[in-house]
C-alpha cells in the first residue's frame, strides 16, 4: 500500500466554503489539501451558477458585522486577483407592512445604520418601474447590496489557493475518515493524513460525518432556479439600474421569493423561490416537484408584469437546510481537530470569504474573530445523532 501523503490540513469539499477555507489556511502558510469528489468545475452542488445576491438585509443583527467584513474581504480578493467579483445594484425588499419578516429586516437595517432608502406607494414606480407593489406592502432598498459573480469568484479562490502552493485533487471521492490526533482521509485514489480536517461538503455533509460518528439535523432540498423572459428586451437589465429584489412574504407564499436583474442570459431574469422539495444529492433530479414553479408563475404575473409568466429556463441547485436556517460553524463535538462548515441554508455564498477565515481560525485553535454562538452544534441538543 502506498504511504499516506502528509498535510497540515485537509479540506473536504471544493464549493465556495471549502475553497475559501483552504485559501485562508494556505495564506497562513499551512500545507493544505483541498479534495473534491467531482471534476471541477461542476454543477452538482450549491456553488455553481454565474450570480448570487450579496446583501445586509437580514432579520438578525448578528449577520451585520459578518456582512460588513465579508464586503471588505470580497474587495480585498478583487484587488489581490485583479478580477471584478461584485457589482452594486441595491436590493429592493418588499413585504406586508405589518408582517414580522419585513419589519425585522427594516429594524435591523435602521439599528445598524445601513444605508437604505424607504419607498412609498407614491414614489415606488419612479424608483422601480415595471414592478407592482401589492396593496398593503411596504418597500425599501438596501443600497450597498448587489450581485456577486459566483462562478468567477469560485475560480478566483481556487486560483489564489494554488498560487500559494495549495493542492486541489478533484474527481476524488472520500470513502472514509479516521479521526484521531492525526486525521486519516481515504479517497477513491489515495490516503492522506493531516493534523486537522475541515468538512465543507455541502449536501454531502452528513454522508461524510457518518464516518466520524455524527449526524446533524440537516435537510437537503432541490431548488428550481428559474429564468423568465422579458417581454421587451432590456426592461429589467442590470445596465438599466434594475436592482436585485426580495419579497419577504406575499399572497403566494410565506417564504422568500428573490430575483436578480437580467444579466446572466440575455433577456432573462432570474426569479426563484427560497425553498424546495427534499432530495438525495446523489440522485438530485429524481425529485421532480414543481409546486415552487407554480408559486413563482403567480408571483411573476402579479408583480413583475414585464416578464412572460412561464419560465424559459429551469436549472437546479441544492440547499442544505438547518432547522433554524442558520449555519453550522464549529468543532466536531468529539474531535477538536475536525471542524465543520455546513447547513448554509441557501444564504451562505455571500459570506464565503469570511466563513473561510472563521473555519481557518477554528482549525488553528484560535479564538474566532466573530461570535459563533448562533452557529454552534450544541443548539441542536437532542437532534444530533450518533452514527456509530
Amino acid at each position: 500500500m502506498t504511504r499516506p501523503q502528509e498535510y497540515d490540513c485537509i479540506v473536504i469539499g471544493a464549493g465556495v466554503q471549502g475553497c475559501f477555507t483552504a485559501y485562508e489556511l494556505a495564506k497562513r502558510g499551512k500545507k493544505t489539501l483541498l479534495l473534491e469528489q467531482f471534476i471541477l468545475p461542476h454543477t452538482r452542488g450549491s456553488s455553481h451558477g454565474q450570480t448570487r445576491i450579496i446583501r445586509k438585509a437580514y432579520e438578525q443583527d448578528f449577520y451585520i458585522p459578518m456582512m460588513n467584513e465579508a464586503y471588505q474581504l470580497w474587495a480585498q480578493l478583487e484587488g489581490e486577483a485583479g478580477v471584478k467579483l461584485y457589482r452594486q445594484t441595491g436590493l429592493l425588499v418588499m413585504g406586508p407592512e405589518h408582517s414580522q419578516g419585513y419589519k425585522k429586516v427594516k429594524a435591523t437595517l435602521e439599528r445598524n445604520k445601513i444605508p437604505m432608502v424607504l419607498l412609498t406607494k407614491d414614489n415606488f414606480n419612479q424608483h422601480i418601474p415595471n414592478v407592482n407593489l401589492a396593496e398593503g406592502d411596504s418597500a425599501l432598498v438596501d443600497v450597498t447590496a448587489g450581485v456577486l459573480y459566483a462562478d468567477r469568484a469560485l475560480k478566483t479562490a481556487q486560483d489564489q489557493f494554488k498560487k500559494l502552493g495549495g493542492v486541489i485533487r478533484d474527481n476524488e471521492a472520500v470513502t472514509d475518515i479516521q479521526p484521531g490526533p492525526v486525521v486519516t482521509v481515504f479517497t477513491s485514489a489515495g490516503v492522506y493524513r493531516a493534523k486537522s480536517a475541515a468538512i465543507t461538503a455541502g449536501a454531502w455533509a452528513n454522508k461524510l460525518l457518518a464516518h466520524t460518528g455524527l449526524q446533524l439535523p440537516l435537510e437537503v432540498v432541490k431548488i428550481n432556479v428559474c429564468y423568465w423572459k422579458e417581454k421587451v428586451l432590456g426592461t429589467y437589465h442590470i445596465n438599466k439600474r434594475f436592482p436585485c429584489f426580495l419579497l419577504t412574504e406575499g399572497e403566494e407564499s410565506n417564504y422568500h421569493i428573490y430575483g436578480l436583474p437580467s444579466f446572466e442570459y440575455p433577456g432573462l431574469v432570474k426569479v426563484c423561490y427560497h425553498i424546495g422539495g427534499k432530495t438525495d444529492p446523489d440522485v438530485r433530479d429524481e425529485q421532480t416537484d414543481k409546486s415552487d414553479i407554480d408559486i413563482l408563475k403567480r408571483f411573476v404575473a402579479r408583480c413583475v408584469p414585464g416578464l412572460v409568466p412561464d419560465p424559459a429556463v429551469v436549472e437546479s441547485c441544492m440547499y442544505t437546510m438547518t432547522p433554524d436556517s442558520h449555519f453550522v460553524l464549529d468543532h466536531h463535538p468529539a474531535y477538536n481537530n475536525i471542524v465543520i462548515g455546513a447547513g448554509f441554508s441557501g444564504h451562505g455564498f455571500k459570506l464565503g470569504p469570511l466563513i473561510g477565515k472563521l473555519l481557518c481560525e477554528l482549525s488553528l485553535g484560535e479564538m474566532p474573530s466573530h461570535d459563533l454562538s448562533p452557529f454552534r452544534i450544541r443548539r441542536f441538543q437532542g437532534t444530533t445523532k450518533s452514527a456509530l
